[in-house]
């Protein structure tokens, strides 16, 4: 499927802005290059989440941890290298879970999920702008603390990782 028309309205560092036109009606469409999430589970059974300011929100937010992919980077890579640069975690068992449009009204960011278990600690190195704050969770206790779970990707993560994940 194909617009009738299709014109870049704003080009910004992270996303642009196109406005297309399908018949009569016109569209506001935000680009983005896609991104990763990853349920990571360490070597004690414990999933690791981190808090961080979403200016959008006016709020601290608990999500898995997640990154944009850079221009021609695999998901795999990209969520290798966020899930290291965020957290320290590296190494473990990893494979791809779902790859879904995030808000697929209005963007097209593709989301690839990941689940990483056995994944072992290191050394942090967020980006100057991320002031990240790392929580832990049994992963038996998951379920129980969904409510605390704002962000709709990490509760698809976590959701599918109970379903699919723990213990597969």
């Amino acid at each position: 499927m194909r617009p009738d028309a299709s014109e870049t309205v704003y080009a910004g560092r992270l996303l642009s802005l196109t406005v297309e036109r399908w018949g009569p009606n016109r569209r506001e469409i935000v680009e983005h290059p896609g991104a990763v999430a990853i349920v990571a589970v360490d070597t004690e059974g414990r999933v690791t989440l981190v808090r961080q300011l979403r200016e959008a929100t006016r709020k601290r937010l608990l999500e898995l941890p997640a990154g944009t992919a850079e221009p021609g980077e695999a998901p795999l890579s990209t969520a290798r290298r966020e899930l290291a640069e965020e957290t320290g975690l590296s190494g473990g068992v990893w494979r791809q879970a779902a790859a879904f449009y995030t808000t697929p009204g209005f963007c097209r960011e593709r989301m690839t999920l990941f689940f990483a278990e056995g994944v072992e600690a290191g050394a942090a190195t967020p980006d100057a702008d991320e002031e990240l704050e790392l929580v832990r969770w049994p992963v038996a206790e998951i379920a129980a603390r969904l409510d605390e779970i704002e962000d709709a990707k990490t509760l698809v993560g976590l959701l599918l990782y109970l379903a699919h994940g723990a213990g597969a």
